[in-house]
């Protein structure tokens, strides 16, 4: 079914350099299935012009086009989730849909909570009866934002809240009622506890960026088992975090696309641009991620009047290139130390440790908190290797996953954390990790370098087990050196470590001061949570910065 308003909009965008290429690529897979072509599902032409006549009823209640009706507003974007979502079925069973789960990841002022909001109220009048529709959001008050948006809709909408002078929704404060069909839909508070036992037909986890992680939309998940057209909605901007939940569903949905993993069942839009570097100047990023902004030309000349602010001032940055740009930001006006995403393209596979010459780095926090210790090498393109491990107290893991927001037992699953002690560090358990290097990635450890605070007992035994250790000053003008070395590597390319989503979390906490000389330095008081290993990490760079690269005619990389 090629006459639809979703397939002319993935016909006259799929080749335009204004759409992202993950989104080039579900509209390839949409046109393929309108086409005909796929042998196991198609497009409902009855599904699809009942969304039409609902779309006709439907007035838009407030903004630019305040009054028109929502088939004359709705933009290119919406028809293909539109028609998409709700018109793709299986060709053996025309009643049951294709999709059980639509990832929109897109900028403010695009619409994603309307959209979502009109989908709820076709799907009132379409769903069987007592379905159930729930939304939620990290707190209350965003999660009723669709349940406004609905309210204005069809309190615009007569010939839909009415039916020969019968009002056929019931708009309560808690929720709605469609009460033809006896279905409702309820806007909840995010809870970690209370979202079980809900049997939704349909959800929307909104601002999923914003949640302390994925229970919520897992909980809504596992209440559909039952259900023949289950559906869920995740939607969200970019949040200046690598640790959300948007980020796990946006790596899993590029996957999908990419044909690394098979699942016929989710539809996905990632409006993020392809190439985030030159958001001050290139109009493809604003383009990219701004969909509506291509057809409302009032939304896209407010979009310019920010970046001009956010360009003049630091302050407005971060929310700028988050919300409007859909890029993780981590910029000047927050003294962030390198961006992680660049941090995340110096990942490989594997690292050939074996008979190189290593040099440690310790940073020994205080009893209660994490430990670090770093490994850093090079190759024969003066790339620095990096092998980094936390040491957490046992019996604070659960403490430490609620205080910090992350999950420490996924990292000592993955072997980048270490738990040990109870309440306190057992720094037994990190002295023999580090005696037993040597043995266990076979290198040649040739001196240890660590902060003489909270560290001289350790550094005292580490010496008498005849390590070479050094003790290296906690200052700026001692610390700038392997800082901007590290950073400058890290920029370049030139920097290599293996999967460590716990090294990346530190990288994207650490924050920088500089001194009157303008030399730069890691402050653990000012960085927004932990980064011992990036602390370990400078102190390892800085003995390899001594021996090696200012003194690369007298090093041997290999152990002979």
């Amino acid at each position: 079914m090629t006459n639809t308003k979703a397939y002319e909009y993935c016909k006259k965008c799929i080749r335009a350099k204004t759409t992202p290429k993950y989104v080039k690529k579900q509209m390839r897979e949409f046109m393929r299935v309108s086409e005909g072509k796929d042998k196991r599902y198609t497009i409902s032409e009855t599904k699809y012009k009942q969304i039409e006549a609902i779309l006709k009823l439907l007035i838009m209640p407030k903004g630019l086009k305040a009054g028109q009706t929502l088939y004359e507003c709705t933009t290119g974007y919406q028809w293909l989730i539109y028609t998409a979502v709700l018109c793709t079925v299986y060709r053996s069973n025309t009643e049951r849909r294709r999709y059980e789960t639509c990832i929109l990841e897109i900028c403010r002022k695009n619409f994603k909570t309307y959209t979502v909001g009109t989908l709820f109220i076709i799907l009132f009048i379409t769903e069987p009866n007592f379905s159930e529709f729930y939304s939620v959001a990290p707190d209350g008050k965003l999660s009723r934002e669709i349940k406004e948006a609905i309210t204005k809709t069809i309190k615009s909408s007569p010939l839909i809240y009415e039916y020969k002078g019968v009002k056929r929704f019931k708009l309560l404060r808690d929720y709605i009622e469609f009460i033809a069909k006896e279905s409702k839909y309820t806007p909840l508070n995010y809870s970690n506890s209370n979202m079980d036992g809900k049997l939704p037909s349909v959800f929307c986890a909104d601002e999923v960026g914003a949640l302390p992680n994925t229970y919520a939309i897992e909980a809504m998940q596992s209440g559909q088992l039952n259900i023949l057209n289950k559906l869920g909605f995740i939607i969200s901007t970019k949040y200046p975090t690598i640790d959300n939940p948007i980020e796990e569903y946006d790596a899993y949905a590029k996957k999908v696309l990419d044909g690394i993993i098979k699942d016929e069942s989710i539809f996905v839009l990632l409006y993020i641009p392809d190439n985030p570097k030159a958001w001050e100047s290139d109009d493809l990023v604003l383009k990219q991620a701004n969909p509506v902004a291509l057809e409302v030309p009032e939304i896209w000349d407010d979009l310019l009047k920010k970046r001009a602010k956010a360009i003049a001032m630091e302050s407005a940055r971060e929310n700028f290139v988050t919300k409007h740009c859909n890029i993780i930001y981590q910029g000047a006006g927050t003294e962030t130390y390198i961006d992680v995403k660049d941090v995340q393209k110096c990942k490989v596979n594997n690292i050939e440790w074996a008979g190189r010459v290593v040099y440690l780095g310790v940073d020994l926090s205080e009893s209660n908190d994490n430990t670090s210790v770093a490994m850093v090498g090079v190759d024969d393109n003066d790339d620095i290797l990096a092998e980094v491990v936390a040491f957490i107290p046992e019996g604070r893991i659960e403490e430490k996953n609620a205080f910090e927001k992350i999950d420490y037992k996924e990292f000592i699953r993955a072997l980048k954390a270490i738990a040990c002690g109870d309440k306190v560090i057992d720094y037994a358990v990190v002295e023999d990790y580090i005696l037993g290097l040597e043995e266990r990635y076979g290198v040649q450890v040739q001196a240890i370098g660590y902060d003489r605070y909270n560290a001289l007992s350790t550094a005292q035994k580490l010496e008498r087990a005849g390590y070479n250790t050094i003790e290296i000053r906690q200052h700026s003008s001692v610390l700038h050196p392997p800082t901007k070395l590290l950073a400058e590597k890290i920029e370049n390319g030139e920097f290599q470590y293996t999967e460590n989503k716990l090294l990346e979390i530190n990288f994207q906490n650490a924050r920088c001061t500089y001194d009157t000389n303008k030399n730069r330095y890691v402050n653990k008081k000012k960085s927004k949570g932990k980064v011992d290993m990036v602390v370990a990490l400078i102190n390892a760079v800085y003995l390899l910065e001594q021996d090696y690269f200012l003194n690369q005619a007298d090093f041997t990389i290999q152990v002979l």
